[in-house]
């Protein structure tokens, strides 16, 4: 109940927060120029409110509410909870590239304003981008490393796709489920055979993000499914010669986390050495 009292009240907040926000803005435009264009003055109230003003309030919020735990999923730049964790690859970075490139999965272009604008063109006009970027989400401290994508019926709205964080092997192996491993902000050198710890979604159409109204992709409430979906690619292709399925981080009290249904578990496997070779070990400490 306490839980449920905070959380409404966070939500509470940040929404009056928004209303003085907006009303603020859209006051000095009009006692500042009267020859504001209203079209102009409403997007620009609405891009100040949702990318400024709105996430650093949620932000505020978490952190004063925010516990240290053992997280299961991902976050977002304003510390929402995001995408969550459903799959780790042991292997280096060449090998998780080659698995992807096998199972015919791209990787995704950095998101900077150039590919960012060319992602926005895509979306509206409905042209293919097969190398759109991702909006960046968080774990161990940064952004994720590297991410890999396929397209659904050649649409830039529509995709499997899946990010990734690199950690150290030995520490996953000793101690995956402790606080110290997912609060470890070391990034492993580029070349260490490493675990790649992944949140693998699958984007559905156009949406706007929680509280703060950002535009971004819809995705598929069934992470489990495409968990199970990035699995059989890899084995299919011979990149990886199953998973096994085991209980990370801390354990979902509902089965949600954000607006997924899951059931927490994470599918590890080894990336074999060539896409060719299906006899390789599985990860199982």
């Amino acid at each position: 109940m306490l839980r449920r009292a905070l959380r409404l009240l966070q939500r509470l907040i940040v929404f009056a927060v928004g209303l003085v926000s907006v009303w603020l803005i859209v006051d000095v435009f009009r006692f500042v120029d009267h020859r504001v264009p209203t079209i102009l003055a409403v997007s620009l109230t609405y891009a100040i409110g949702a990318y400024v003003i709105l996430p650093n309030a949620v932000r505020m919020g978490l952190k004063i509410l925010q516990q240290r735990h053992v997280p299961s999923f991902t976050i977002t730049g304003d510390g929402l909870p995001g995408d969550p964790v459903n799959i780790a690859l042991a292997g280096t970075l060449d090998q998780l590239r080659s698995a992807f490139a096998t199972a015919g999965w791209v990787e995704a272009d950095r998101l900077t304003l150039v590919s960012s604008w060319k992602m926005a063109r895509a979306f509206v006009l409905n042209q293919p981008y097969p190398t759109a970027p991702f909006s960046t989400l968080y774990l161990f401290g940064r952004g994720q490393d590297i991410g890999f994508q396929k397209a659904i019926d050649n649409s830039p709205r529509k995709r499997h796709h899946v990010r990734f964080w690199a950690q150290n092997l030995a520490a996953a192996q000793s101690g995956a489920n402790t606080l110290e491993f997912w609060l470890n902000t070391d990034r492993p050198n580029e070349d260490d055979h490493v675990l790649w710890v992944g949140a693998g979604t699958r984007d559905t159409g156009f949406s706007l993000t929680r509280l703060t109204f950002q535009i971004t992709h819809a995705t598929a409430s069934d992470t489990d499914l495409e968990r199970s979906f990035i699995v059989e690619e890899l084995t299919r292709c011979g990149a990886i010669s199953g998973a096994t399925l085991y209980k990370e981080g801390e354990q979902l009290r509902s089965g949600r986390v954000n607006h997924y249904v899951t059931d927490g578990e994470v599918a590890i496997a080894e990336i074999a050495s060539t896409p060719q070779t299906r006899n390789t070990a599985l990860l199982t400490s």
